[in-house]
């Protein structure tokens, strides 16, 4: 149960983070909502990005723990293996460091995790930053220089478009900080 101590928001330890609420919630919905937050499958610990590695958060993994999650990986629901060739976005398109165009995976992928967030009841999500799919606010360039740019990926944009609250691990706090996040006016 979550608890007002003037603008701070509280919570318990079985409760989502006051985290996800604040920042996530940007658009002014309940902060007392309890649907289910859609991940970034590789932020809850499968090892499913390109490398074949995972990048885990402890937020995340708590709300997983919790039953608050729905973990996904839209290039894998796209038909892509892990590991697999690096993508960057360029012109529109999902391109491989070889020239490979996976957009339409990307594209199939986008679509299934959004099928999976709706069956869920999921109307907000923290994505992984700076990926193709996954990535709300900048990614990189498709130079393969790691040149960042403003912009979503695939998968962002698709659930933007859907409505979607979204915010990356970059907004969360690390583990072993406050959760406990002022509210926004």
């Amino acid at each position: 149960m979550k608890h007002r101590d003037g603008d701070a928001l509280l919570n318990d330890a079985d409760a989502p983070p006051a985290a996800i609420q604040s920042v996530a919630l940007s658009k002014g919905e309940n902060v007392d909502d309890a649907t289910p937050i859609l991940v970034s499958a590789c932020l809850a610990g499968q090892p499913c990005r390109y490398d074949g590695k995972a990048t885990p958060h402890p937020v995340v993994l708590r709300l997983l723990e919790q039953g608050c999650a729905v973990p996904v990986c839209p290039e894998v629901l796209g038909g892509l293996n892990t590991p697999r060739e690096c993508v960057e976005l360029r012109a529109g398109r999902a391109l491989c460091r070889s020239g490979r165009d996976v957009t339409d995976e990307f594209l199939r992928g986008a679509q299934a995790s959004l099928e999976r967030a709706h069956a869920a009841g999921c109307r907000r999500a923290v994505l992984k930053s700076r990926s193709p799919s996954c990535g709300t606010g900048r990614v990189y360039d498709g130079s393969f220089c790691g040149t960042l740019v403003p912009g979503d990926g695939i998968f962002a944009a698709l659930l933007k478009r859907h409505g979607f609250s979204l915010c990356t691990e970059d907004d969360l706090p690390c583990e072993g900080t406050d959760t406990g996040l002022a509210s926004k006016p």
